[in-house]
C-alpha cells in the first residue's frame, strides 16, 4: 500500500475514534471568570492589569473605568523591561483611546531584537511591534530566533518561536518552525487516554495559541492529531475553576484558540439540565457546541446507543434528537420508547453530523452521557411478626399500609424476635431494588435511636430480624419500655424517598441475671500483670566432680609448659609494647570473661563487658599487626 494512502487512512481512523471533549467553558464559567477579571481592579501590578484587561477583551467584555486603567498602564510602565513594554502596549490596545508612548522604551525594544536577546524578550519585542503597527524585519528576527533557540530549546521557548514566526511577513519561510509543533506535542504526557498535559498550564496555553496562529499563517492544519487536540483541550478545561487571573487568562486564550481556528474545532456533547428522567420530565437534553458553548450550525444529532449501566442489549439504537428552541440544545424523549426504560442508570453514546461539510469539526462521534431513569417507590406487604427465639413459632402478626401507622402495639420480651418484612416496587408495580433500606428503632422516653439494615432476599422480600435479648445488651442498655419502629427508604433513582412510622412496640429486656447467662467480662478491662520468669538454672554437679573435670581440662596446659621448659621456648621476638600487651591481655580477658559468664554472670552483663574488652583488643591487635608488618618490610 502507498505510504501516503496509509497515512491518510490512519488519520481518518484516528478522527473517527477520537473521543469528544469532556467539558466546555460554559456561559456560567465565562461569567465567573469575567467577574474574576473585573475584581482585579484596583490593580496590584502591571502584570495584573495586563491579564485582567486582556482577559476581559478575550471574553468580549468591557473594561470598567478604562481611563483609570490606561492611566495605571502609563504610570507603571518600566521602559527598561521588554515584558513591561509588551504588557502595557497589549493591554492599551484593548482600551478605547489609550496610547502608550514608548519614549526610552524604544531602545529596549531595539536591543531585544538582537542576536543576544533571550527568547522571551524576542517574543515580547516582536509582539509589541505587531501591536504598535511597526514594521518587522523578518530576516533579522529569524536570525535572532535561531540564536535564541540554540541557547534555549525548552517547550516554552519553542512555543514562543511559534508565536514569533506567525507574525513575520508572508515571504518568510517558516516551514521548519511549523514542523516543530509535532516535536513539542510529543513531549506532553498522556493521562488515562483523556488528558494530554505539559508541566504546567502556561506551557500548554502558549503552545496551543502559538500552534494555531502559525497554522493560520501557513494555511495548514497543525501537526497535532485530532485525538491530541481533544486531550489538550480536556487538560486545559480541568483548570477552568482557577482563582488566579493569570491562569484564567491562559484558560480563556487556549479555549478560544480551539474554538475559533479553521483546522480543528472540538465538538463537545454535554448533558444539559438534570440527568434524571421521569414521566414528568422525560427528555434527555444534550448541548452540542464548541468549547466556548457556541453553536456549530445546523446539526443532525443521534443517540447511537442507549444501554443500561449493568450491560445488556441496547434500549435504543440510532435514534435522532430533535432541536430545541436554543440553537445548541437537542432533546430525545426516552420514556416513550418500547419497551419503556426500567428505573436505573443508562449510558448514552451520541454523535452529530453537520448539515454542511465542516472538516474542521473533530470529535463528532463517541460523545458519552450518563442519565438515570427515576420512579416513585411503592411499598406493600408490610408485616411485623413476633417469633419465638427457640421454636421459631410466630406468636403474633401485625400489618401496616403506607403511609398509615399500624394500630396494633406489639409486646415483645427477651424470649422473642421481631421480624419485619416488606416488598418494594416501582410505579408500575415491578419489583424495585433500593440501596438504602433501614429500620430505625427509637426509645420514646429517652430518644435513643438505633438503625439497622433491611436486607433483600432472593425472592425480592426485604427483611430484618430484631433479636430482643441481644439488642438489649448491645444497643439499648436493657432499657425496657415503648419503642417506635420507622422504615427509611431511599435511592438515587427514587423520586419519593420517605421515613415511615410503621408501629409501636413494647420491649421487655431481661433484668440482671434473669433469663440469661452471666455477661462475659469486657475485653477492655484491665488484665492482670504478667511477670516473666526465666528458666530456673539446673542444679550444679558436686564440687568433687567439678574439680576433677577442671583438673583434666588444665592437664594439656601443664603439658605445654613442661614441653616449653624441656625444648626451650623462643620469646625473643615478643614485643613488650603497649599494643602487644593490650592485645594479649585482651585475649586473656575474653577467656576470663567466658569463665565468669559460666560461673555467675548473665548474658546481658557479659555482653556489656565483652563490648569494652573486644574494642580494646581489636584496636591493639590492629596496631600490633601493623608494627610487625613494618618490621618485616
Amino acid at each position: 500500500m502507498d505510504t501516503g494512502l496509509l497515512f491518510l487512512f490512519a488519520t481518518l481512523l484516528a478522527t473517527c475514534l477520537a473521543r469528544g471533549p469532556i467539558d466546555t467553558l460554559s456561559s456560567a464559567d465565562q461569567a465567573r471568570l469575567r467577574v474574576l477579571f473585573e475584581q482585579a481592579a484596583p490593580y496590584q501590578s502591571l502584570n495584573h492589569a495586563y491579564f485582567s484587561i486582556s482577559g476581559l477583551s478575550e471574553l468580549g467584555a468591557a473594561v470598567p473605568k478604562p481611563q483609570d486603567a490606561c492611566a495605571f498602564l502609563k504610570k507603571n510602565l518600566d521602559t527598561e523591561s521588554m515584558q513591561s513594554i509588551f504588557m502595557a502596549t497589549a493591554a492599551a490596545k484593548a482600551l478605547p483611546n489609550c496610547q502608550i508612548p514608548l519614549g526610552a522604551g524604544q531602545a529596549t525594544l531595539t536591543k531585544s531584537l538582537s542576536d543576544t536577546a533571550k527568547m522571551a524578550d524576542l517574543f515580547h519585542a516582536v509582539s509589541t511591534q505587531s501591536e504598535l503597527g511597526q514594521p518587522i524585519n523578518s530576516a533579522a528576527v529569524i536570525q535572532a530566533l535561531d540564536a535564541a533557540l540554540k541557547k534555549d530549546d525548552s517547550i516554552k521557548s519553542t512555543s514562543f518561536a511559534l508565536h514569533i514566526t506567525s507574525l513575520l511577513s508572508k515571504e518568510t519561510s517558516v516551514v521548519k518552525y511549523f514542523e516543530m509543533v509535532e516535536d513539542i506535542v510529543a513531549q506532553a504526557d498522556t493521562v488515562d487516554d483523556t488528558y494530554l498535559q505539559f508541566d504546567n498550564l502556561q506551557q500548554a496555553s502558549v503552545f496551543i495559541t502559538g500552534a494555531y496562529k502559525l497554522a493560520a499563517k501557513v494555511n495548514k492544519k497543525p501537526l497535532i492529531s485530532d485525538e491530541q487536540a481533544i486531550q489538550l483541550a480536556n487538560y486545559v478545561l480541568t483548570r477552568k475553576a482557577t482563582q488566579t487571573i493569570h491562569n484564567a487568562f491562559l484558560v480563556v486564550t487556549a479555549i478560544k484558540a480551539f474554538s475559533e481556528n479553521t483546522f480543528q474545532v472540538p465538538v463537545a456533547f454535554i448533558l444539559s439540565g438534570s440527568m434524571a428522567l421521569s414521566d414528568v420530565d422525560p427528555n434527555v437534553k444534550v448541548q452540542v457546541s464548541d468549547l466556548m458553548g457556541k453553536s456549530l450550525g445546523k446539526l443532525t444529532v443521534k443517540a447511537d446507543s442507549v444501554k443500561a449501566r449493568e450491560g445488556g442489549s441496547p434500549l435504543v439504537s440510532n435514534q435522532a434528537f430533535t432541536a430545541a428552541k436554543e440553537d445548541t440544545i437537542y432533546q430525545l424523549n426516552l420514556m416513550t420508547t418500547k419497551p419503556a426504560p426500567a428505573p436505573g442508570f443508562y449510558n448514552i453514546e451520541v454523535s452529530a453530523t453537520p448539515a454542511k461539510a465542516s472538516p474542521q469539526l473533530i470529535g463528532l462521534s463517541g460523545g458519552k452521557l450518563t442519565i438515570k431513569v427515576t420512579t416513585q417507590v411503592t411499598i406493600s406487604n408490610m408485616e411485623i411478626q413476633l417469633v419465638d427465639r427457640e421454636q421459631s413459632i410466630t406468636a403474633k402478626t401485625a400489618k401496616a399500609v403506607y403511609p398509615g401507622k399500624s394500630s396494633t402495639v406489639l409486646d415483645a420480651d427477651f424470649h422473642q424476635n421481631i421480624v419485619i418484612k416488606f416488598t418494594l416496587g416501582d410505579k408500575a408495580g415491578a419489583a424495585l431494588r433500593a440501596h438504602q433500606t433501614f429500620v430505625r428503632v427509637s426509645n420514646k422516653q429517652s430518644g435513643q435511636e438505633v438503625t439497622f439494615t433491611a436486607e433483600r432476599d432472593g425472592s425480592g422480600v426485604y427483611k430484618h430480624t430484631l433479636d430482643v435479648a441481644d439488642s438489649g445488651k448491645e444497643y439499648f442498655n436493657q432499657a425496657s419500655g415503648k419503642y417506635t419502629v420507622d422504615l427509611i427508604v431511599g435511592d438515587a433513582i427514587v423520586q419519593n424517598p420517605f421515613i415511615w412510622n410503621v408501629i409501636d412496640v413494647n420491649l421487655k429486656f431481661p433484668e440482671s441475671g434473669q433469663g440469661q447467662k452471666a455477661d462475659k467480662p469486657s475485653q477492655y478491662i484491665k488484665k492482670p500483670d504478667m511477670d516473666h520468669m526465666f528458666r530456673v538454672p539446673e542444679k550444679r554437679p558436686p564440687v568433687m566432680v567439678s574439680t576433677a573435670f577442671t583438673g583434666l581440662v588444665l592437664v594439656p596446659l601443664l603439658v605445654l609448659f613442661i614441653l616449653w621448659i624441656k625444648l626451650g621456648a623462643n620469646i625473643k621476638n615478643f614485643s613488650f609494647s603497649l599494643s602487644a600487651l593490650g592485645f594479649h591481655g585482651g585475649l586473656g580477658g575474653i577467656l576470663a570473661l567466658f569463665y565468669c559468664y559460666w560461673a555467675y554472670l548473665n548474658m546481658f552483663v557479659t555482653l556489656k563487658y565483652l563490648a569494652v574488652i573486644g574494642i580494646v583488643t581489636f584496636l591493639c591487635g590492629n596496631r600490633l599487626l601493623r608494627s610487625i608488618a613494618e618490621k618485616k618490610n
